[in-house]
């Protein structure tokens, strides 16, 4: 069986974070090897309180992870909390796993959880970054079009920005992805009238487990993009 790590922070209410991404890992038959980064005290409708654990402590727990019989074959990160761990994680993963960065610097339910400038060196490791449409703004330093956006995430070394169109308007939900090299490519779905805490959290575990199981990129968005909608569906 598939197994990924996956970094990130706990959620008292269970919308978002890690149980958020065992619940996706589990529905695609992937195991998950959890790092907790912070523990948040949240209900539906905010964020009570954030206790962070120390960069230490969440590199230990990513090298006892990577320790493990069946080692991850990839790697999703969520919630960081501050610069020191962004920089922890980054010198505990090692160069040869996928990694996929959820940028989250603010809960669905209100409360800054990250400054944009936090992730440093971070950004270029990653296999694909997932911001929506306010962390892309935040992320790139630039306003207006999503792909001049991206070309400016990508001019800073990033490897591929999968720019999520859930927080935007009209008939279809379209995710884009674009690389360094080749054509953007498309993914979308109808937009549905339902609003669920932790789609970006689904979203970023499903490419994860997808790239564990051996899945190339755009395919591992694509598949990604059709599990979250069937679990919004559902």
């Amino acid at each position: 069986m598939s197994a990924i790590l996956a970094i990130g922070g706990t959620d008292s209410s269970g919308g978002a974070g890690l149980s958020r991404d065992a619940a996706m890992a589990a529905a695609l038959g992937v195991t998950l090897r959890p790092a907790v980064t912070a523990v948040t005290v949240q209900t539906d409708a905010a964020v009570l309180a954030v206790h962070p654990c120390t960069a230490e402590a969440v590199a230990d727990q990513i090298t006892a992870a990577l320790a493990t019989p069946a080692p991850p074959g990839a790697v999703k990160i969520g919630m960081l909390g501050s610069a020191a761990v962004a920089d922890a994680v980054t010198n505990a993963l090692p160069d040869d796993l996928p990694i996929v960065l959820d940028p989250v610097l603010k809960a669905t339910s209100g409360g800054t959880l990250m400054t944009a400038g936090g992730f440093g060196a971070l950004l270029r490791r990653v296999a694909v970054v997932t911001p929506n449409l306010d962390e892309l703004t935040a992320l790139s330093g630039c306003s207006g079009d999503p792909a001049r956006q991206a070309a400016a995430l990508l001019a800073q070394g990033v490897q591929a920005v999968l720019v999520k169109g859930g927080h935007g308007r009209g008939a279809l939900s379209t995710d884009v992805l674009y690389c360094a090299e080749g054509s953007p490519v498309a993914f979308a779905k109808p937009r549905l009238g339902v609003s669920k805490r932790g789609t970006g959290c689904s979203l970023a575990t499903a490419i994860a487990c997808h790239l564990a199981m051996g899945a190339p990129l755009p395919e591992a968005c694509r598949a990604a993009k059709e599990a979250v909608h069937r679990w919004l569906q559902e």
